[in-house]
């Protein structure tokens, strides 16, 4: 019982450190930006004019963008989760 309890404690450690970092998910050679935090909270979206009127590029793009932000997120989140000692693939609740 105590281990659930150590682990959920660093659990939420763990969430107070990733949401001090960022990540950037990019797409269309960088005309779109995503910048999100560690726990998946986007921050800020940037889009080259140029793509504004070109609607399906910039639907794509966009989409694009996300997941690679996304993708980033679950990286540092598997990178943090080594450091806390907790086997890779375990998913905890919350994170």
């Amino acid at each position: 019982m105590k281990f659930l309890k150590d682990l959920k404690s660093q659990a939420g450690q763990l969430k107070e450190i990733l949401a001090n970092e960022e990540v950037e998910g990019l797409a269309a050679m960088g005309k779109v930006k995503v910048l999100m935090d560690g726990n998946q909270k986007v921050l800020e979206v940037n889009i080259d004019p140029e793509l504004v009127s070109q609607r399906e590029s910039l639907q794509m793009a966009l989409a694009e963008a996300f997941n690679d932000a996304v993708e980033k997120v679950h990286n540092l989140m598997a990178e943090k989760l080594k450091e806390y000692g907790v086997p890779g693939g375990m998913d905890l609740p919350g994170m």
